[in-house]
């Protein structure tokens, strides 16, 4: 497993064409900068990793562009030491970059293959959530809300009450909204019952599954 400076070269040409597409929160930029994520892909597609795209990986699910991990990241709004709420570990990227930003991260898979990879590959890169856990990501975590964050990584058909119900007042829930194309939306917790939503534009995530009875 090695990051070169020549991986370090692209990542920062990455840096530059996520800033052109309007990500600047500083912060998310070094993460960027700083996760090795051609590590996180299958080695047929490290020479693409740093192209801003997203790929394929295990259990018919893919690594986000990176620019959706950046624009979703910077949208939580992040300070050191917050308690953030992952809802698809994936391949771990996302996870990555958030630990990076100074962050503990709780973080749930519905893929058991994935979770099992991810969970073992996460501590190798001295990356390591607070929490990992195969389960439904619909029902959160309740035993660790409420959190300062809750960033969801794939397509949600509706947003679930529990993740709502899981947010701080004035914490922010990032969930792609939809089934064949999604609407990035924000909501921001104003009081106990009151949350303020705002609808962020179109992107494309693998759906997000619910637990088989």
């Amino acid at each position: 497993m090695k990051d070169t400076h020549k991986h370090q070269g692209l990542r920062n040409q990455l840096v530059k064409t996520i800033t052109k597409k309007g990500i600047s929160d500083k912060n998310v930029l070094n993460a960027i900068a700083n996760v090795p994520r051609h590590l996180f892909m299958d080695s047929g597609f490290v020479d693409f990793a740093y192209q801003d795209k997203a790929f394929p990986i295990a259990a018919e699910q893919t690594i986000s562009q990176p620019y959706t991990v950046a624009f979703q990241t910077e949208l939580l709004k992040i300070k050191p030491n917050d308690q953030i709420l992952e809802i698809g570990t994936g391949s771990g990227y996302q996870t990555a970059v958030l630990i990076e930003m100074g962050v503990k991260v709780f973080t749930i898979e519905r893929q058991l293959e994935l979770f099992k990879k991810t969970k073992l590959f996460l501590p190798k890169l001295g990356y390591k959530p607070k929490k990992i856990v195969f389960g439904d990501g619909y029902k959160g975590m309740p035993e660790f809300a409420p959190f300062d964050g809750i960033i969801v990584t794939a397509g949600a058909p509706f947003v679930p009450n529990p993740l709502l119900a899981q947010l701080k007042i004035g914490a922010r829930l990032v969930i792609p909204v939809g089934d064949e194309v999604q609407i990035m939306t924000l909501f921001i917790r104003k009081s106990e019952k009151d949350f303020e939503k705002h609808e962020l534009g179109e992107f494309k995530f693998v759906p997000m599954l619910k637990e088989r009875n």
